[in-house]
Formats: C-alpha cells, sequence, structure tokens
C-alpha cells in the first residue's frame, strides 16, 4: 500500500541522517573532544618527568611523543611533546623498568571511546525517533502503525437512541428520509422494480438544526448499523493516509450492510479543486478516493451515505453530481409551528408546569436553531434551580430566552441617575415610534436593567404570527423604530451618546439591503448590486459594482436613513407628553411589559379626547 511505502521512506530518511550525523561527531567532534584531555607541553619537561621517575606509560610516534603522568593527588595526566632525535631515548626508558613504553598504552579508552563515539549517539536517535512516532501517533488520533485505519464510531442496531419522534421543526426532512428507511427495511420492494436507492444524502444548513440528530434518527429508524465519522478526521499528516481511511470504512460499511455511514462536516475534504500547484495533496488524494468508492459500491446492498454541512458552495461538483450526493436535503431554521414543537421535546427532559404557553415562548423566539431552543430550556431549568424551584415555571423561561438574546442581568452595575434617565428616554423613543407606526411589530417588554451583551436596556418586539416576507414599509418602518432611541436623546437632552451605536449598524444594514438585494431602490430598480456567500454562516456580503455605483449606494443609504430619522424625531416630538409620562413610569419600574406600556398609552391618548 502506499502509506507503507510512504512509511518507510520516512524510516530509511532517518536512519540515513543518523548515520551521516554520527560519522560527522566522529571524524569532526571526538578528535577535539580527545585533544582537550592531553595537554602539550615541550621537550624538556619530557625529560625531567622522566629523571624524576613520574612517567607511567610513554607512547613514540613518528612525530609526536605521548606521556602519561602521575600527579601529587595520585591522578593521572596525558602529555603530547614533539619527537626530536634522541638515540638513546629507547634504552633509558628500558633502564626504567617502571616505564612501560609499548605504542597502544591507551587501550583502556578504547571501550570507553566506542560508548561515546557510537553507542550514545545511536541510542540518542532511536530515543528521538520514539518521541516523533508519539507525536505522530497523537496528532493522527490512534496507532501509527495501523495504516490507514477508519476511526469512526459505529453504533449498532440503534445503538444511537434517536429516532424521528426526537427530531421536531424538520417535518420536510424527514419525509425526505422515510423513502431511506423504507428501503433499507424493504430493500427487495425496490429491487423487484429495478429501482436503486440513491447512494448518498446530502444534509444543509445552518449551525444547530439538527443534520446530525437527522442522520441519528434514520440509523435508529431503520435499525441499521451506524457509522459516525468526521471529515477532519481524514486529514492526516502523511500523504495518502486519509485516502487508506475512506477505503477501510467502506470495506467495514460494505461488511455490516445494509448500514448508514455518516460523514459530519464534509466540506473539509470535499472542497472544490481549484487545480493550484499549492493545493493540498492529502485533501485532494482523500476526496478523489470518496469519489472513487462512492462509484464502486453497490446501491442495492443497502449501505447509505449520508453528509452534513454548512457550506454547500464549497463543495466539489464532482461530489454532487448524480450517483453520488444527488440529493440535497435542507435542515432550515424552523417556523413558529416547529419551534414550539422543539420546545416541547425539550420540555419533556425537565419538570414543568403545566401551564406554560410554548407558542408565546417560539413567537419570542424568531430565528433560533433547534439547539439555541434546546439551550433556553435548559437556561430555564438552571434558572429554576438557582430559584429554590422543583419545576420550571413560564418566568423561567422567558427569563432563559433573554438570557440568549442579551446575557444575564448586571444586578451589580452602577449606573447613575443622569444615564439611567437617557436609557428610560432611549428606549421609550423605540417603543413609541414603534407604536405610533402601523407596520412595526407590537412592543412586547421595555427594561432599562443592563445586561452581560453591554447593552444597558433594550425593547423587545414580537410579531403576532410568523412572517416570511418583509414589505418596503416594513423595511422602513424598522429603519425608523431604531432612530427612535437617538432620536430621544436629541429632543429632551438636545445631545447624543455612544448608546445608539447598535441601533446605527442595524439600521445601516437593512438600509443598504434594501437598495442592493432587495430591490427597493428608486434610483437602481432590479438590479443585484451585492451577493452573498456562506448564507448558512452568517451571510457575508460583498459589493459587485463599480466603485461610482457604490458612492452612488452610499448616498441612497444615507438619504433613507436620513428621512427615517426625521420621521422617528416627528412623531416623538407630536407625543412628547406621552414620552416624558413613559420615561418616568420605566425608571420607577425598571422593567415594563408590553401591556402596561400599551396602557398607558392609550389612556392618555382616551384623556386627550
Amino acid at each position: 500500500m502506499k502509506n507503507e511505502k510512504n512509511f518507510v521512506k520516512q524510516i530509511v530518511i532517518f536512519s540515513i541522517i543518523s548515520l551521516v550525523s554520527i560519522l560527522l561527531f566522529n571524524a569532526l567532534l571526538m578528535p577535539q573532544l580527545n585533544k582537550r584531555s592531553i595537554k602539550e607541553t615541550n621537550y624538556s619537561f619530557f625529560l625531567n618527568q622522566l629523571d624524576e621517575g613520574n612517567i607511567t606509560q610513554v607512547k613514540v610516534e613518528d612525530s609526536e611523543i605521548r606521556f602519561e603522568v602521575e600527579t601529587d593527588d595520585g591522578n593521572k595526566q596525558v602529555y603530547s611533546t614533539g619527537r626530536m632525535y634522541d638515540p638513546e631515548l629507547v634504552d633509558r626508558l628500558h633502564s626504567d623498568k617502571n616505564i612501560n613504553f609499548t605504542e597502544n598504552f591507551e587501550e583502556n579508552n578504547l571501550l570507553l571511546e566506542f560508548l561515546i563515539s557510537w553507542v550514545l549517539p545511536i541510542i540518542f536517535f532511536i530515543v528521538l525517533w520514539n518521541v516523533l512516532m508519539k507525536g505522530m501517533t497523537k496528532k493522527m488520533g490512534g496507532n501509527s502503525m495501523s495504516f490507514g485505519k477508519s476511526n469512526a464510531k459505529i453504533y449498532v442496531k440503534a445503538q444511537t437512541g434517536k429516532t424521528f419522534e426526537d427530531v421536531a421543526g424538520q417535518d420536510e426532512a424527514k419525509e425526505a428520509l422515510v423513502e431511506i428507511v423504507d428501503f433499507l427495511h424493504n430493500p427487495n420492494k425496490y429491487a423487484e422494480i429495478g429501482a436503486s436507492l440513491p447512494k448518498g444524502a446530502l444534509l444543509v444548513g445552518p449551525p444547530g438544526t439538527g443534520k446530525t440528530l437527522l442522520a441519528q434518527a434514520v440509523a435508529g429508524e431503520a435499525n441499521v448499523p451506524f457509522f459516525s465519522i468526521s471529515g477532519s478526521e481524514f486529514v492526516e499528516m502523511f500523504v495518502g493516509m486519509g485516502a487508506a481511511k475512506v477505503r477501510d470504512l467502506f470495506k467495514q460499511a460494505n461488511e455490516k450492510a445494509p448500514c448508514i455511514v455518516f460523514i459530519d462536516e464534509v466540506d473539509t475534504i470535499g472542497k472544490k479543486r481549484d487545480g493550484s500547484l499549492n493545493g493540498n495533496d492529502e485533501r485532494e488524494q482523500t476526496l478523489n478516493q470518496l469519489l472513487t468508492e462512492m462509484d464502486g459500491f453497490d446501491g442495492k446492498k443497502g449501505v447509505v451515505i449520508l453528509a452534513a454541512t454548512n457550506r454547500p458552495e464549497s463543495l466539489d461538483p464532482a461530489l454532487l453530481r448524480p450517483g453520488r450526493f444527488d440529493r440535497r436535503i435542507p435542515a432550515e431554521l424552523p417556523d413558529l409551528a416547529g419551534r414550539e414543537a422543539i420546545l416541547k421535546v425539550h420540555a419533556k427532559k425537565v419538570k414543568t408546569e403545566d401551564n406554560i404557553d410554548y407558542n408565546a415562548i417560539a413567537r419570542a423566539t424568531a430565528g433560533a436553531s433547534g439547539a439555541e431552543l434546546a439551550n433556553i430550556i435548559n437556561e430555564a431549568a438552571l434558572r429554576a434551580v438557582r430559584s429554590g424551584r422543583k419545576v420550571v415555571n413560564q418566568s423561567d423561561i422567558e427569563e432563559s430566552v433573554e438570557v440568549i438574546i442579551a446575557g444575564y442581568q448586571r444586578k451589580n452595575a452602577v449606573i447613575s441617575q443622569k444615564e439611567k434617565e437617557i436609557i428610560a428616554y432611549h428606549e421609550i423613543g423605540h417603543a413609541l415610534v414603534a407604536a405610533k407606526q402601523k407596520d412595526s411589530a407590537p412592543v412586547h417588554k421595555i427594561t432599562i436593567i443592563p445586561r452581560t451583551s453591554g447593552a444597558l436596556g433594550y425593547t423587545m418586539q414580537i410579531d403576532e404570527g410568523e412572517k416570511f416576507l418583509m414589505t418596503k414599509d416594513e423595511a422602513l418602518a424598522r429603519i425608523a423604530v431604531l432612530t427612535g432611541g437617538r432620536s430621544a436623546e436629541e429632543i429632551i437632552f438636545h445631545s447624543c451618546t455612544s448608546g445608539a451605536s447598535n441601533d446605527i449598524e442595524q439600521a445601516t444594514k437593512i438600509a443598504r439591503a434594501m437598495i442592493t438585494r432587495y430591490g427597493m431602490s428608486s434610483k437602481f430598480d432590479m438590479i443585484a448590486l451585492e451577493t452573498v456567500a456562506n448564507q448558512y454562516l452568517g451571510g457575508d456580503t460583498s459589493l459587485a459594482c463599480s466603485a461610482q455605483t457604490a458612492t452612488q449606494i452610499d448616498e441612497e443609504v444615507n438619504d433613507i436613513i436620513k428621512k427615517s430619522h426625521e420621521k422617528a424625531k416627528k412623531i416623538l416630538t407630536e407625543n412628547i407628553d406621552k414620552l416624558h409620562e413613559l420615561a418616568k413610569f420605566l425608571l420607577e419600574k425598571e422593567t415594563i411589559t408590553g401591556e402596561e406600556f400599551m396602557g398607558i398609552l392609550n389612556k392618555k391618548a382616551v384623556a386627550s379626547l
């Protein structure tokens, strides 16, 4: 196998590097180390030590004499001196019986030199190799010697513990998956007519919408083995390892057919191949192997490939053609009925009061995903425990919605009376402009209690029903509401603060979208001037127009916001008494409901008649 060859190649390269390093060490460093242990001296010192009888060994070479001298402290020191013409030297050495002048008196140190020169370096490189292999093993998430073994988690016979009853708010997706479940239950019914099941189904949608949960529910309903693996687990350090894992995964799947193979975050390995020289060879080989395996197995055996991604636009076209992932199943954000169903499913796991209004909570959580709704129920349960209660009530869930949206209350925040007054007028400005426009959502709650998200107060609006479209009048009304807070500050305090920064950002975003994407511009008509990328991951936008057109867009955005600002000021000026009355009431209560707000507003209106 290719990955085995790569591994052997790594061993050979490391061995060659180690051998060359040891040879260089012995050729260059060891002579220098040996020289450091030998002191150079002159010939007269040699003769003096010889006469005094301090020399124990002598080695005579062609141009050098080495001799060993016993020092006063009992140690021995080797000296080196140049050889001079001295015919009587051998007789003088021979006459002294205590001197050994064999030419290899350093043989006693050969074992030590061998250990230092060869054994220790070899041990060092063996230890280094083990450390490197352990690091690679940790990175690869398993045994580096298990070439290309799949890390897929296998759940046998509905061990996922999930069925379609555990999935709420995704009725369309469940209907699309029922056929897959039926095929896995009754494959002969489809084989009789010659039909084969689609090999792959791609689950697409924003994060938290239940794509993984849907795949587990399919396995649970079909009562077949379920292989679960993330796309990132195919990406390895060695080129070819990911492809080997793909082969092993499909081999196991064919052995356990009928079964379901689920690849989460498939865009990790399924990105478009751009053909650049700087591409990731490992990822592309893994993708090529995945394409080959999907073509190679028989769909009639009952092996179904499910994959999930948040970025379908980034996938390679070859992965999406018929015969591979030829079914796209959207898992979109739930609608009003779906959110209510999801809340009820997760509420079964906690103890709640019988009179919970899940519809009101669902209306307050427009745009929330299934994971966020599950988190809301969990936050409500935690709040009930903190409050010393054993069941969750309506207020717990309503407060948890605000916790998810704006964060926890900052009860210890110290805000001056002057700033509280500014915040109160700011929030009533939003609410009053909203209440005086027919195209605005009703006010649900107003508060000036600071939150951990940084908000010093907020005005919550909730539509009576679910809305999928926004008219131009509704968009303009929303911008006017957003400018209402700053308008109230300017009218009452003849100044402005930094508290409207988020309002300005949202108003600008809506106004720009009206012109560039919604075709609500009187100047540009129905022209798309902006493109959206990663629609499921925030929807990043980029202008698709010239610099001159961009300047005109900025001018029109400014014009829309300016007119909405003037409209908000006009509404607040006409209702200045109500603005003072409601701001004073909010300062006293700190938090008021939409009913209280509208009660005071309608009472004043009746009194003025």
